[in-house]
C-alpha cells in the first residue's frame, strides 16, 4: 500500500518511527483512503478522520499495530472496521488508525469459512472475523448446513455483529448470533491474541460478545451449524388493531414445538410504499388491494412469518402452516403467502439494496433508531410514538419494524444489554433521508422518541446505543456498569480500542 499520493498532514499522534516496523507497507495516509475509511452507512458523522489506515494481510499485522500503541507512553487508537454499517461513527478512530478488517480476505492463509465436526459441539463454522454472513451461508451450504440465527441484511461481517448482538425474526426461536457462538479468538487492546470460550478465558469471551469492541478484535469466531432447508413458506397478514397483532405475534413465539422459525412484524402507513427495500413482497393486484384499505386507516400492522421445510417435509408443510395460523385475529381477506428459498429469503434485502443503489437512494443519511421495549409498555409505546410522533411527522422515510423476542435465548453474562422483562420487542425506525434538512428532522423525531421514554419511565434499551455522557452509558449498562468497566481495564487498559463508541473517552 503506498503511502504517496495525496498525504493527509501528518498527526502527531503516531510517531514517524511506526513507519520503519514491517507492517509500513500496508499502511496508508492517502487523503482518499483516509477519507473512504472515514465513511459509514449512518453518513451522519462525517468529520472524524484517522491519522492512518492499516491494510493488514495476515492477524499479526493487526498484532504488531496494538503492541506498537500499546508501548507508547501516550498510545494512539485503533478501530477495526469491517462492512462500515455504523451509524454514528462507530467504527472511526479520531487521529487514529482504523483497520480495515477485509483485507484479510486477501490472503488464503487467514481463516476463511471452515466447517468442521466434532462429537461434543457437533457441526460448526471457523469463520474469520471478517467474513461477509452472506459468504458463511453459501460456504455452508455447500455442506448442506448453515447458521441458525441471522441479520436482515447478510453483507455484514461476522467481527461486527457478534460485536452488538445479531438479530433478526430468528432470536425468539435461536437466540441472536451471540448465543450461536462456541470460541473466538480475539486480540486484545494489550496486543495479545487470546483464544476464549465459555470454559477458557471465560470473562473476555462474554465480555467481547455485544461488547462494542471494547475489550478486542474479533479474528476468528466458531459458529453454531444445523442442517440447512432449502425453502420456506413466507406469510404476512395484516392488523388494524395492534392489540390483536401484538396477541398473535406473542402467541407465534411461544409456540415451541413444531413452531416458527421467524417472527418478524412492521408499521404500514397510507403514504409508505408497501414494497420497502427490506423485500418486494405484495404483487400489483394486492398492492391495489392494501391501498385501498389504508385509505381508511390511518396505520396499519403486518405481521411477518416464516416456517422452513425441505423434501422430507414439503408434504406436510402446508397444514402446519395452516393449524399455526388458525385462530389468529388477522384481517379476512388479507393473508398473503410466498413460498422461495431458503437463501431468496434469508437474503431479501439484498434485492432492494441494489434497487436503490441505481436510484442513487442508497449512499444517503441513515438515521437508524434500535430499541428494545418491555412487553408491559408496548401498548403506551405504540400510542404515543406510533399514532401520535410518527403520524405526525405523516412522511414515510423508511421500514418501521415491531416484533417480540424473549429473553430465554440470552446469555446475561455477555456485555449486550436488553429489558429485564421476559418478552420484549425489537422496534427498528430505519430512516432514509434526502439530505442533511432532513436527516436533522428525523434525528430530532428520535430524539422526541427517547425523550419521551425517558420522561415516562417505559425502561427501553437502544440496541447499536449512542449516547453523549458517561452518565447515559452508565444508565444503559445499569447492573452491568460495574462489570464492564472491570474488563476495560483488564483487557484494553490504555483505552486503545473503539473509540468511536465513545463510552471511555467522553
Amino acid at each position: 500500500m503506498s503511502n504517496l499520493g495525496k498525504l493527509k498532514p501528518w498527526s502527531p499522534s503516531i510517531p514517524p518511527e511506526f513507519f520503519s516496523l514491517n507492517i509500513s507497507s500496508k499502511l496508508s495516509t492517502n487523503s482518499d483512503d483516509i477519507k473512504e475509511s472515514s465513511k459509514d452507512f449512518g453518513k451522519i458523522v462525517q468529520k472524524i478522520l484517522p491519522a492512518a489506515v492499516l491494510y493488514p494481510s495476515c492477524v499479526n499485522d493487526i498484532i504488531d499495530l496494538i503492541q506498537f500503541s500499546y508501548d507508547l507512553s501516550v498510545p494512539f487508537q485503533v478501530a477495526a472496521k469491517g462492512h462500515g454499517h455504523s451509524i454514528r461513527g462507530q467504527a472511526m478512530a479520531q487521529n487514529g488508525v482504523i483497520v480495515e478488517m477485509n483485507s484479510l480476505n486477501n490472503n488464503n492463509e487467514n481463516c476463511g469459512v471452515r466447517v468442521s465436526w466434532e462429537s461434543d459441539l457437533r457441526f460448526y463454522a471457523d469463520v474469520g472475523g471478517e467474513q461477509l454472513w452472506i459468504d458463511v451461508l453459501r460456504s455452508t451450504l455447500e455442506y448442506g448446513l448453515a447458521p441458525v440465527s441471522w441479520t436482515d441484511y447478510l453483507y455484514l461481517t461476522v467481527g461486527g455483529t457478534l460485536s452488538n448482538a445479531g438479530i433478526s425474526g430468528q432470536v425468539f426461536q435461536y437466540g441472536p448470533q451471540i448465543s450461536n457462538v462456541h470460541e473466538m479468538d480475539v486480540i486484545t487492546g494489550k496486543g495479545e491474541l487470546v483464544t476464549c470460550s465459555k470454559d477458557k478465558n471465560s470473562e473476555l469471551f462474554f465480555g467481547v460478545l455485544g461488547g462494542l469492541g471494547q475489550f478486542g478484535i474479533i479474528i476468528r469466531a466458531k459458529i453454531v451449524l444445523d442442517k440447512a432447508p432449502t425453502r420456506v413458506k413466507w406469510v404476512r397478514m395484516l392488523y388494524d388493531d395492534f392489540s390483536k397483532f401484538t396477541k398473535d405475534q406473542e402467541y407465534l413465539i411461544s409456540i415451541h414445538h413444531n413452531g416458527l422459525d421467524y417472527v418478524e412484524g412492521s408499521l404500514m402507513m397510507e403514504q409508505s410504499s408497501l414494497n420497502n427495500w427490506r423485500s418486494s413482497f405484495f404483487s400489483p393486484s394486492n398492492q391495489a388491494k392494501i391501498v385501498s384499505l389504508l385509505s381508511q386507516n390511518k396505520i396499519m400492522y403486518c405481521l411477518e412469518m416464516v416456517k422452513y421445510y425441505d423434501d422430507h417435509t414439503a408434504n406436510t408443510i402446508d397444514e402446519e402452516l395452516k393449524k399455526l395460523v388458525q385462530g389468529l385475529n388477522y384481517l379476512g381477506g388479507f393473508m398473503f403467502k410466498k413460498d422461495v428459498t431458503f437463501v431468496e429469503f434469508l437474503n431479501r434485502v439484498r434485492k432492494g439494496q441494489i434497487e436503490l443503489e441505481l436510484k442513487g437512494m442508497w449512499d444517503v443519511p441513515h438515521p437508524w433508531l434500535n430499541l428494545f421495549v418491555p412487553k408491559s409498555n408496548i401498548m403506551q409505546f405504540n400510542a404515543a410514538v406510533f399514532e401520535d410522533i410518527i403520524l405526525r411527522q405523516n412522511k414515510p422515510t423508511g421500514p418501521i419494524l415491531v416484533y417480540p423476542t424473549s429473553r430465554k435465548r440470552w446469555d446475561d453474562r455477555m456485555s449486550a444489554i436488553i429489558p429485564h422483562e421476559e418478552i420484549f420487542y425489537i422496534v427498528g425506525f430505519l430512516h432514509s433521508s434526502s439530505g442533511i434538512d432532513e436527516c436533522k428532522i428525523l434525528d430530532d423525531q428520535n430524539k422526541e422518541i427517547l425523550n419521551y421514554c425517558d420522561k415516562v419511565g417505559l425502561n427501553i434499551k437502544q440496541y447499536l446505543p449512542h449516547y453523549n455522557t458517561k452518565e447515559d452509558w452508565i444508565k444503559h449498562f445499569g447492573k452491568k456498569w460495574h462489570i464492564f468497566q472491570q474488563r476495560k481495564t483488564q483487557f484494553d487498559p490504555k483505552k486503545i480500542l473503539s473509540p468511536g463508541q465513545n463510552i471511555f473517552n467522553l
